[in-house]
């Protein structure tokens, strides 16, 4: 496990989470003494996986939606 001052870790943060991905865990140590952990969060779903909505919404409305919300963004 490596440990890194908190300017190290400032300057060279690509690094140490690389580090941190590769060890499982880092250690940043502050002058006063204090240590924090980077711990890397693995997640078990897929950024794709969206929750769906159950609405009867047919082609025409949904068309009619994407348009309303272009025109939106367009006028501001």
């Amino acid at each position: 496990m490596e440990v890194y001052t908190y300017s190290d870790a400032r300057q060279r943060l690509a690094c140490v989470l690389d580090a941190a991905a590769s060890t499982g865990r880092v250690l940043i140590r502050r002058r006063d003494g204090s240590t924090f952990a980077v711990i890397p969060v693995h997640s078990t779903a897929s950024p794709l996986d969206v929750p769906s909505i159950s609405k009867p919404i047919g082609a025409a409305e949904l068309v009619a939606a994407v348009r309303e919300g272009r025109e939106r963004v367009a006028a501001e």
